[in-house]
């Protein structure tokens, strides 16, 4: 069955997961990339800074109301949080019907738009032409915890580590190479934005701790359960392959998985299981990219199931 071209923009294609974005969306038999907008690379050939790329496309430096006036099929936001009101205000006003997926936080609270995690979320879709792509912490963090979710007895304690790509390509002391050279730096211990989220999205209390480590890509979330009633580690095992049978993008595994083994991969790893004398605490470990299916990855299921597509369409397996 042939499909016409979908046409898709990405605003922010100048950081680390409008990149990756670009590589998807070239290699989609389906989507065909209209306009790619950066203040930075303003004017510059796309295929000069993407070798997944191989068209005639230039970055633009594109303002609110010129995005809406592309009218572009969909379009993708990939913006540091708090940048992307002026770009949805302009498309509900000329191009309402344009698909929107906002890879930052500031739409995951706004009940108008679709929450995109599809392993958790996809049966609640329901043609919505907002979607806000969940963080990279938060994803890890929901599906270490979903399986689990009946048989909690108080919040999961989850501790996270992140490759520094995941704060950006704006300098801070989170993606300072030099100051995280041999060394784990904690950052906003309570309250942070995922920890919010996560609660809001289960309906359950979750207690996140996040971290920055050396590498440049991939998270590490060791989450704690305490449980309601005692359960066996092949019990425990069991749910989990269980509620993941079928997803291609989720593999449970007995070891505690590596984040050097997910980077670039499209996936999350789940293992580590153990089980206390009792049966009460359940100690899981999740790992993913945090640019891939923390960030591109997912835009690119959800764009995908937005358009009526395979769900894996240009997703390597």
């Amino acid at each position: 069955m042939s499909h016409a071209p979908v046409s898709l923009g990405i605003i922010g294609a100048r950081g680390h997961t409008g990149r990756e974005l670009i590589r998807l969306v070239a290699a989609h038999p389906h989507f065909e990339l209209a306009f790619v907008s950066s203040r930075e690379l303003d004017g510059q050939r796309v295929d000069a800074h993407d070798e997944g790329y191989a068209g005639d496309l230039r970055f633009e430096s594109l303002a609110a109301d010129a995005v809406a006036a592309k009218a572009a099929d969909a379009v993708v936001l990939a913006l540091p949080n708090g940048k992307a009101a002026p770009f949805v205000a302009a498309l509900d006003a000329a191009a309402p019907e344009t698909v929107v997926v906002d890879l930052s936080a500031d739409y995951r609270f706004d009940e108008g738009w679709h929450y995109g995690l599809p392993e958790l979320t996809r049966g609640r879709y329901a043609g919505q032409k907002r979607i806000s792509n969940p963080g990279c912490y938060a994803t890890a963090m929901q599906l270490a915890i979903a399986p689990m979710l009946g048989r909690l007895a108080g919040p999961p304690q989850c501790f996270g580590v992140s490759g520094y790509s995941g704060a950006g390509t704006t300098p801070s002391d989170k993606n300072n190479v030099e100051l995280l050279r041999d060394n784990l730096m904690p950052y906003a211990l309570v309250g942070h934005m995922h920890e919010r989220e996560v609660t809001r999205q289960l309906g359950r209390p979750v207690e996140f701790m996040p971290h920055v480590a050396p590498h440049f890509r991939g998270i590490t979330m060791t989450v704690n359960l305490h449980l309601s009633e005692p359960v066996g580690l092949e019990a425990a095992r069991g749910l989990y392959r269980e509620r993941y049978a079928g997803e291609p993008l989720v593999r449970i595994v007995d070891d505690a998985p590596w984040v050097s083994r997910i980077a670039g991969r499209h996936g999350v790893e789940i293992g580590g299981f153990a089980v206390d004398a009792e049966g009460r605490r359940l100690v899981v470990v999740a790992t993913l990219d945090n640019l891939l299916k923390g960030a591109a990855t997912q835009a690119m299921q959800n764009l995908n199931l937005a358009f009526g597509f395979d769900e894996m369409t240009a997703i390597p397996r």
